[in-house]
């Protein structure tokens, strides 16, 4: 083995660069298995951040279903998430510039379904016997806040907006029709609460004419959260609920609520995109299900007639979009040291095979840091939970007398949670000598209903009291340097990370992503979906806007005085651009080092190669000019205001 060289932290030189994460990573999601094969989502930021419907067969390679002028992306919710359904060997795709349906055959092109209109459709569910689809649509055509409803879209006889099946209610998601096609389920739920709140679960019997007969409210509401409805073969309604605290899989039965689990996991992630999906039916009788446990995902088969859950052997430790049919899964896992990946598994030998990479650059294992779950004390006598990354490079070793810096990391949401999936964007840093704490804080999902009701009333205080907590106890347990200690985030994550660096002195810089720096801005110009969100997190706007002003760090920049860089997209709908711009002229006036980085074109997230690249390496530059280290390689500089 070569002698390592004793290079300082930081400065260690890495074969894991910005091009390489932002042009060769693909985003992998949306899983479906059926007739056709495997079908999946595929985000490529090489292509314009374009989103794009691959499908596998047996035997063959995976080939793109929507050709290159099309972009298959829902803005439902903004978020999106489902925005296409296989049938057989065609697809129907929300195209992301028009928010139509269209329809494509196997070779064909794409005809359109819905007519050209303030329209958005996503979470669709194929009516066989009605040929047509049963779907979540957006409408934007009135006045005041767009009106969501179940609708159903004929897939013959020309361009159709569709017909209200289901409406009256603020949301609504996962419509799902019964094998027999006589029954239809679906969630509901109404400002303030967000679903993973209170959502219901109702069902309706679907008269032969298309229209629903009279609606039941089978569980959820206040309390309680549903979420994922699912027919079984043999025409029987499960769900998840976390009644219990936990996110259970539950089933209807003879007119009672049955569990089906009882353990202290959670079976299902917030929805926050349509689509999302932790079980499935491999056989009769049969459930392929995921659960996570202190921020680890396992696969599992769960026999329903003697409620048997069974832990499935594999490498990841990441795991979601399960879909499960004819004795086979398909899902996307990955794990600390293997790229995310679509995958397919049969239940009955084992055997995996993956279908698509996230990456197909070979990582050398020397250079990846494997996440370390840990707890620590916080505020109140609790615990919080995170992933700590310790610096690795096998080609490198610092001096004997010197401390990593930490870059801690607070996930969006808030309600959320991190991941042990490889993050190329997270061994970025760590391969260069960086310390990585990435923060479940209280209101995080993954640990149950209590630990995600932390942030009620307290978003601001909760989360900003542990990540800084966090921090600072790996500085006294002398695994990362006290003094230079950073904050990053996006979105919610970005208004944890002003909020770290406005109202506590813990961290020498901060990076924000399209993060909040006034509640009260968000309360009033954000879109429907989270417009009455921070009812839960901080209160009823206007009446408490008191809470609102003190928790906004735009109001307290004078309590604030390390430097911060901004990255913001400007045609960001939830997070407007002039919350990053007031944020960083306050600063730019206070004499704040501070740097603000503006994306034409980009929205809430980053999606183009090239601000991916540049947002990375911004943000590494700054790091470096704060806290005195000097990168390898060559990164393009920043222009910082006041240094």
């Amino acid at each position: 083995m070569a002698q390592q060289k004793i290079v300082p932290y930081g400065s260690w030189a890495s074969p894991i660069d910005a091009r390489q994460i932002a042009e060769g990573t693909l985003s992998l999601g949306d899983v479906h298995l059926g007739e056709g094969g495997v079908w999946w989502i595929e985000h490529r930021p090489a292509e314009g951040g374009r989103y794009l419907v691959v499908q596998w067969r047996d035997g063959e390679r995976p080939v793109d279903r929507v050709p290159r002028r099309f972009n298959a992306r829902t803005r439902v919710h903004e978020y999106g998430g489902a925005p296409y359904l296989p049938i057989g060997e065609s697809v129907i795709f929300a195209n992301f510039v028009d928010q139509r349906l269209y329809g494509v055959e196997a070779g064909g092109d794409p005809e359109p379904i819905t007519p050209a209109a303030e329209l958005r459709y996503a979470d669709m569910v194929h009516d066989a016997r009605r040929d047509r689809v049963v779907c979540i649509r957006e409408d934007h055509r009135g006045e005041g806040e767009p009106v969501n409803t179940v609708a159903a879209v004929p897939l013959a006889g020309g361009e159709a907006a569709g017909e209200v099946l289901v409406g009256g209610n603020d949301f609504y998601a996962s419509p799902r029709i019964s094998p027999d096609g006589g029954r239809l389920a679906w969630l509901t739920w109404n400002h303030p609460h967000m679903p993973w709140d209170a959502a219901q679960l109702w069902t309706a019997p679907i008269r032969d004419d298309g229209s629903l007969g009279e609606p039941t409210c089978l569980a959820g509401g206040d309390g309680e959260s549903v979420v994922q409805p699912e027919w079984s073969p043999d025409g029987e309604l499960y769900f998840i609920s976390d009644r219990t605290d936990w996110w259970n899989l539950y089933r209807l039965r003879d007119g009672q609520v049955e569990a089906i689990t009882r353990i202290e996991a959670e079976f299902a992630a917030p929805l926050w995109r349509f689509g999302r999906s932790t079980y499935g039916f491999a056989e009769p009788g049969m459930i392929v299900c995921a659960y996570v446990q202190r921020g680890r995902w396992q696969l599992a088969r769960l026999d329903v007639a003697s409620r048997r859950l069974e832990p499935i052997d594999t490498p990841y430790t990441s795991i979601s979009c399960v879909r499960a049919g004819g004795g086979r899964v398909a899902l996307v896992g990955g794990s600390a040291t293997r790229a995310t990946a679509v995958v397919v598994l049969d239940v009955g030998t084992g055997r995996t095979e993956e279908l698509r990479r996230a990456t197909e650059t070979d990582l050398d294992e020397g250079c990846l840091s494997v996440p370390e779950a840990v707890e620590f004390a916080t505020t109140g006598g609790r615990t919080a939970f995170g992933l700590f990354y310790a610096p690795r490079n096998a080609a490198y070793a610092a001096p004997a007398d010197e401390k990593p810096p930490l870059v801690v990391m607070a996930h969006g949401g808030p309600t959320s949670a991190t991941s042990t999936a490889l993050r190329l964007g997270i061994q970025y840093y760590t391969s260069r000598g960086l310390a990585v704490l990435d923060v479940d804080y209280g209101g995080s999902t993954g640990y149950g209903r209590a630990y995600r009701q932390r942030l009620a009333g307290q978003w601001g205080i909760v989360d900003v009291d542990d990540c800084c907590r966090g921090a600072t106890w790996l500085a006294e347990a002398g695994k990362v340097d006290g003094r230079r200690l950073a904050i990053t985030g996006g979105s919610a994550g970005g208004y944890t990370t002003l909020g770290c660096l406005a109202f506590r002195d813990v961290f020498a810089a901060g990076s924000s992503h399209f993060g909040v720096s006034n509640c009260e801005a968000l309360a009033v110009e954000t879109h429907k979906f989270e417009s009455r969100y921070l009812d839960g997190l901080i209160g009823a706007y206007p009446q408490r806007r008191d809470l609102y002003v003190e928790r906004s760090p735009i109001h307290h920049v004078d309590s604030l005085s390390c430097p911060v860089i901004f990255f913001q997209g400007l045609e960001d709908e939830i997070v407007p651009p002039n919350q990053a711009r007031r944020m960083a002229d306050a600063l730019r006036r206070k004499g704040i080092p501070v740097a603000l980085i503006e994306f034409a074109g980009e929205q809430h997230g980053f999606r183009r190669a090239e601000s991916v690249r540049t947002a990375l390496e911004a943000e590494l530059y700054f790091f470096s000019r704060i806290f005195g280290f000097q990168p390898a390689g060559e990164i393009e500089a920043v222009y910082i205001e006041n240094l």
